[in-house]
C-alpha cells in the first residue's frame, strides 16, 4: 500500500504542477503580449502609455498600461503571484516523491561520491540553491544595463549547469534538474523581483510619494528574462518521457541546444508582437532542431546472421529454446522487479508505463520501446542491477531478431 499511495501523491502532485504551470506560463505570455503590442496615445499629455484591444470569448477587452498610477486609484487590484508560487511548491513536492524518495532509482548518475540518499539529495538541493544565488547575484550586478552580454552570460551558465546536472546526476535526473534550477530563478524573479517591486509602487501611491521608476523597470526586466524560460522548463518537463533525448553521449550538447531552439522561438514571437516579423529565428529553431534529432539518433544495430543453427530443424529448436531461457533469465534478473503486474521494486505499485515483461510474448510486444531503453542503457533504473554490456547485447540481439515474432 504504501507504493500505492506514493503513486497517488505522485498524480495528484503533477496533475496540480500542469495545472499551476499552465495558468503562470499563460499569464507571463499574454501579458508580454500586451505589453509589447500597446498603442501609444495620441496625445503626449495622456496618462496612458499605451492600449491593447482584443476579442476573446464573443466580447471586445481593453487592456491599458498607465505611465505611473491612475487618477483614480482602483477599488480592487488583481495580483499575479500565487500562480508562480503554487508552480514551484508542487514541482518541489514532486522532486521529493519521485527522485528523493526513488534516489537509488532515478537520482544516482556515475558519480560514485553521491551513490548515498542523503549525498544525493543534499547535491540537488545545493545544485539548485546555489543556482538561484549566482543568477540574483548577476541580476543585482550591473550587467542586466547590457542585456545582450548579459544574454550571452546566461547562455554560457546555462550551457554549464546542463553539463555539472549530467555529472551530478542520472540524464533523465538532470534534465529535470536543469528544469528545476530555471523554474527557481524564474520564481526567485517573483518573489525577490517583481512583487517587491509592485509592494513598493503601491505604496508610492498611496503615500504620495514618488514612483522608484527604475525598480519597477528592474521588474519588468524580470519579467521579461522569465518568458525566454518558459519553453526551456517545459521541454525539460516533458523530457523524462523520451529517453532517447537524454541517454546519449552528446546529451549535455543536445539539451542546450534544444532550449536554445525554445529560446529562439519565444524570441520570434517577442518580435512580432512589436510588428517585426523575423521568419529567421523560427528556422533557426527548426534547424537546431533537425540537427540535434540527427546528432543522437540511435546507431543502427546490426544483427549477425546466424549462419551456425543446425539445418536439423530439432537441433534449431533446442538452440532457440536455449537462447529464450537465457533472455527471460536476464528479464526476471533486470527488468520484472519493476516491469510487473505486482512489481517487487519499493515505490512501485504498477508497471512502469504499464509495461510488463512477466513473459516473452508480452517483451515481444513491447520489443521497440524496450529495445530502446535497453540498447541506450536508459533501463534498468540507474543499473541498479548491474546489467553487463554483454548481457545488454544479447537482450537487443534478441529483440532484434526475435521482437517480430508471434
Amino acid at each position: 500500500m504504501e507504493g500505492y499511495g506514493l503513486e497517488w501523491l505522485e498524480l495528484v502532485g503533477r496533475w496540480l504542477h500542469l495545472l499551476f504551470g499552465i495558468a503562470w506560463i499563460g499569464a507571463s505570455l499574454h501579458f508580454v503580449r500586451v505589453d509589447r503590442g500597446l498603442v501609444a496615445p495620441s496625445s503626449e499629455s495622456d496618462e496612458r502609455q499605451g492600449t491593447f484591444w482584443a476579442i476573446h470569448g464573443g466580447g471586445i477587452y481593453e487592456f491599458t498600461k498607465y505611465k505611473g498610477a491612475p487618477a483614480v486609484w482602483p477599488s480592487e487590484l488583481h495580483w499575479s503571484k500565487w500562480e508562480a508560487y503554487s508552480t514551484w511548491l508542487s514541482g518541489v513536492l514532486l522532486l521529493f516523491l519521485v527522485y528523493y524518495i526513488k534516489a537509488e532509482a532515478y537520482l544516482y548518475g556515475e558519480l560514485e561520491l553521491l551513490h548515498t540518499p542523503l549525498r544525493a539529495v543534499m547535491a540537488s538541493m545545493a545544485l539548485i540553491a546555489g543556482s538561484v544565488l549566482v543568477y540574483e547575484g548577476l541580476i543585482r550586478s550591473a550587467l542586466p544595463a547590457r542585456p545582450a552580454v548579459l544574454a550571452w552570460v546566461m547562455g554560457g551558465l546555462v550551457l554549464g549547469l546542463s553539463f555539472l546536472s549530467l555529472t551530478l546526476f542520472a540524464p533523465r535526473a538532470a534534465f529535470i534538474h536543469v528544469g528545476a534550477v530555471l523554474g527557481s530563478i524564474m520564481v526567485g524573479n517573483v518573489f525577490f523581483g517583481i512583487i517587491p517591486a509592485q509592494k513598493a509602487f503601491v505604496a508610492a501611491v498611496q503615500q504620495g510619494r514618488a514612483i522608484d521608476q527604475s525598480r519597477a523597470d528592474k521588474a519588468k526586466q524580470r519579467s521579461f528574462f522569465n518568458n525566454y524560460f518558459t519553453l526551456p522548463v517545459l521541454f525539460c518537463m516533458v523530457s523524462l518521457h523520451f529517453p532517447m533525448v537524454y541517454q546519449h553521449e552528446l546529451v549535455g550538447v543536445s539539451l542546450f541546444l534544444i532550449m536554445l531552439a525554445g529560446a529562439l522561438g519565444r524570441h520570434f514571437f517577442n518580435l512580432r508582437h512589436v510588428g517585426l516579423h523575423q521568419p529567421i529565428y523560427l528556422a533557426a529553431a527548426a534547424l537546431i532542431l533537425m540537427g540535434v534529432a540527427w546528432l543522437i539518433q540511435p546507431r543502427s544495430i546490426e544483427v549477425e546472421a546466424d549462419n551456425q543453427l543446425s539445418a536439423d530443424p530439432a537441433v534449431a529448436r533446442q538452440a532457440r529454446a536455449e537462447q529464450e531461457a537465457e533472455v527471460m533469465a536476464l528479464v526476471n534478473l533486470h527488468c520484472v522487479n519493476c516491469h510487473a503486474d505486482q512489481p517487487t521494486y519499493p515505490g512501485f505499485s504498477s508497471a512502469p508505463a504499464g509495461l510488463s515483461y512477466e513473459s516473452l510474448a508480452m517483451l515481444r510486444a513491447q520489443s521497440a520501446r524496450a529495445m530502446t531503453a535497453i540498447q541506450s542503457g536508459y533501463m534498468p533504473l540507474g543499473n541498479l542491477t548491474q546489467l553487463s554490456r554483454d548481457d545488454r547485447a544479447k537482450l537487443v540481439r534478441y529483440l532484434a531478431t526475435e521482437g517480430s515474432a508471434p
